[in-house]
């Protein structure tokens, strides 16, 4: 889930050695086309917070890189940005780390019926995301593999949340979605039904 190309896993490569000597880890990687190609990559420290200057030294750092290897033709520009609040979460850890909080998955297959969901994380078991759905007495058990997409529901729980023990909101920096979803989905407090 932290690529979907081949190029973004090319760069991820490139990108993760430089992040961890800085102390930091790659969220997620997308090269994304338009008028003009941008590389974005999401970071954060590994107790999940980042600032200003943890994603301007991991840009440095990473230009310097990408100077040498070339791993995108042409121009593009470099984007490097934390998750966001409502943030992309791409690992057995980022899950485990959410617990408790509403979250939205996409799975690569049909299971009963559908492919999204959306529901209170309730941990990871072995290599298996927990979800409790709306409706459903059972906590609901899905195979890490199977996620090709999941991201943080906008809560009035989750930006409380976010707000403890964090920098000043002018060292912050909004994901690609920041801003993107409705505030009034809900407070966090139990599952809303699947979109």
């Amino acid at each position: 889930m932290k690529t979907r190309s081949p190029q973004d896993v090319h760069i991820l490569e490139l990108a993760e050695p430089v992040a961890e000597a800085l102390g930091l880890e790659i969220v997620r990687v997308r090269v994304m086309g338009g008028k003009k190609t941008t590389c974005q990559i999401m970071t954060e420290r590994h107790d999940g917070d980042v600032n200003v200057a943890d994603c301007a030294r991991l840009s440095r750092a990473l230009s310097a890189v990408f100077e040498e290897v070339d791993p995108i033709a042409g121009e593009y520009d470099l984007e490097v940005s934390s998750p966001g609040i409502d943030r992309p979460l791409t690992t057995l850890a980022h899950f485990a780390r959410w617990e408790g909080f509403e979250a939205k998955l996409e799975l690569d297959r049909l299971v009963e019926g559908r492919k999204r969901y959306r529901g209170l994380l309730a941990g990871v078991e072995d290599n298996a995301v927990l979800i409790d759905l709306a409706g459903e007495e059972d906590t609901a058990v899905i195979p890490f593999d199977w996620i090709s997409d999941a991201k943080l529901v906008l809560t009035d729980a989750l930006l409380a949340e976010s707000l403890k023990g964090r920098t000043p909101p002018s060292d912050d920096i909004g994901g690609d979605d920041a801003g993107e979803n409705d505030m009034g989905e809900g407070d966090g407090a139990r599952p809303a039904s699947d979109d």
